[in-house]
C-alpha cells in the first residue's frame, strides 16, 4: 500500500492548491478517500472523534446487497432459462444472469458517478461516497428488461434532480434510488409494468412469461408459486427485490452494524400486516374482497419489493424520520400504505415505492410534531415542577 500511496501522491500533485489543473482536484481527491482514510485533521476545537464515517457506512451497505445481488444473479438466470430448457445448471443460470445484470451495474455508476464528479468539480468541493448505495440499489430495484439507456437516463434524473438539486448527498428529500424507479416507471411504462419486463427475453421468445405473483393477483388468476418459493425468492420479480431470506439476513447484518433503523424495519412489517390482516377480514364482515385482499397478510410481506424496500430504501438515514418516535410511525405507516396501494390499484399492484416517496416528504413533519410533543410536555412537568416548589414554600 505504501508504493499506491508513493504513486498516488505524485500523481496528485499537478492538482495541488495553485497548480495549473488544481480545478479538477476533487476527482483526483475522490480516488484518494475512496483507497485511503482523508489525512486532514482538526487543528482546534473539541471535536468528536470516531471510527464510523461515511464511506464505512456506505460499504457496510454494500457489504449488506452482496448476497442479494449474487442470488439475483442466479434466479435472473434461472426464471429465464427453466422456461426454455429442461435441465438449468447452477453455474449456468448464474452466468447467464450475470452477463445481464452486470451492464445494469457499470451503467449505473458511470453515469451516476460522472455526474456527481461533474458537479463536484463545478462546484469545487469533494466527492462524497453516497452514491456507492445508490448505484447499486438503482439497477437492483428495475425490470431486468429495462433498456440501458433507459436505466441511464433514470440514473441522470435521480442524481441531477433527486439530490445535486437539493445541495448534494445529505441534502436530498427523497430516496434517489427509488426516485430514479419513479421516473423510469411514469417516462417508460410500457417497461415498468406487465407481464414480459420481469424475466429476461420475455418479450422475445414465445413462451416464455414473465408475470408476477402480484401481476397474478390483480388479474383475479392464481398463484402458482409456495409460501417457499416466496421466501426463498424463487420467483419472478425486479432484479433483486424477490429473497426474502436473504433480505432479513441483510436486515439483521444492518441492524448488527447499527447501520439501519430496527425500529423502522420492524414497524414497516407491523404496519403491512395490519393493513394485511385489515384486507383478510373482509369476507367475515361480510364485504367481498377479491385475490389481492384474500391473499394471505403474512405472504403480502414476502413478495413484491416490500421487504427490499422497507429495510434499505426506508431506513435511508437521510430521508427517512430522524427522532425514534417519529421512527416507529415513519415505518408503520410506509407499511401499511404500501399494501392499500396495492389492494386498491390494480394496474399498480406494486407500492412500496409510492408508500416510501410519500413518507420521504411527510418524515419532517412527522420529526416536527413529534419534537414539538416532547417540548409540551416538558413544558408541563417543568411548570408542574415550579407549582410544586411554590406550594412547598408556602
Amino acid at each position: 500500500m505504501e508504493w499506491i500511496r508513493q504513486k498516488l501522491d505524485k500523481f496528485k500533485e499537478p492538482f495541488a492548491k495553485g497548480e495549473k489543473l488544481e480545478k479538477y482536484s476533487p476527482a483526483i481527491n475522490a480516488l484518494d478517500t475512496f483507497l485511503f482514510t482523508p489525512n486532514h485533521t482538526t487543528q482546534k476545537g473539541a471535536h468528536v472523534r470516531d471510527a464510523v464515517d461515511l464511506k464505512r457506512v456506505m460499504i457496510t451497505v454494500v457489504l449488506a446487497l452482496v448476497p442479494v445481488l449474487l442470488f439475483s444473479m442466479w434466479n435472473t438466470g434461472y426464471q429465464y432459462l427453466s422456461q426454455v430448457q429442461a435441465e438449468v445448471g447452477f453455474w449456468e443460470a448464474f452466468g447467464e444472469g450475470a452477463l445481464k445484470i452486470l451492464p445494469m451495474i457499470v451503467v449505473s455508476y458511470a453515469v451516476g458517478l460522472g455526474i456527481e464528479f461533474a458537479f463536484a468539480i463545478f462546484r469545487g468541493h469533494e466527492v462524497n461516497e453516497g452514491y456507492l448505495v445508490t448505484g447499486l440499489l438503482i439497477p437492483m430495484i428495475m425490470p431486468v428488461g429495462l433498456p440501458l439507456w433507459m436505466l441511464a437516463v433514470s440514473v441522470v434524473f435521480a442524481v441531477i434532480i433527486g439530490k445535486e438539486a437539493f445541495g448534494g448527498t445529505g441534502m436530498n428529500i427523497l430516496n434517489p434510488a427509488l426516485t430514479a424507479r419513479a421516473f423510469a416507471f411514469f417516462a417508460y411504462p410500457t417497461y415498468m409494468s406487465g407481464n414480459s419486463v420481469w424475466v429476461m427475453n420475455a418479450a422475445k421468445v414465445d413462451g416464455v412469461s414473465g408475470e408476477t405473483i402480484l401481476g397474478s393477483l390483480a388479474a383475479g388468476q392464481d398463484v402458482q408459486y409456495s409460501a417457499m418459493d416466496m421466501f426463498l425468492g424463487i420467483i419472478p420479480g425486479s432484479v433483486s427485490e424477490t429473497s426474502a431470506a436473504l433480505i432479513i439476513l441483510g436486515a439483521l447484518f444492518l441492524i448488527f452494524t447499527k447501520v439501519g433503523s430496527w425500529r423502522i424495519m420492524v414497524s414497516a412489517v407491523i404496519g403491512a400486516a395490519v393493513m394485511g390482516l385489515i384486507f383478510n377480514a373482509l369476507p367475515s364482515l361480510g364485504i367481498a374482497g377479491n385475490a389481492l385482499t384474500n391473499f394471505p397478510w403474512y405472504q403480502h410481506l414476502l413478495i413484491g419489493g416490500l421487504m427490499f424496500g422497507i429495510v434499505y430504501m426506508a431506513t435511508d438515514p437521510v430521508s427517512a424520520a430522524q427522532t425514534y418516535r417519529g421512527k416507529w410511525i415513519y415505518g408503520f405507516l410506509i407499511g401499511f400504505f404500501s399494501v392499500m396501494i396495492r389492494v386498491f390499484n390494480p394496474a399498480y399492484p406494486e407500492g412500496v415505492m409510492l408508500a416510501i416517496l410519500l413518507m420521504n416528504v411527510f418524515a419532517p413533519t412527522i420529526d416536527h410534531y413529534v419534537i414539538q410533543g416532547n417540548i409540551k410536555r416538558r413544558l408541563k412537568r417543568k411548570k408542574a415542577g415550579i407549582n410544586q416548589q411554590v406550594e412547598t414554600v408556602v
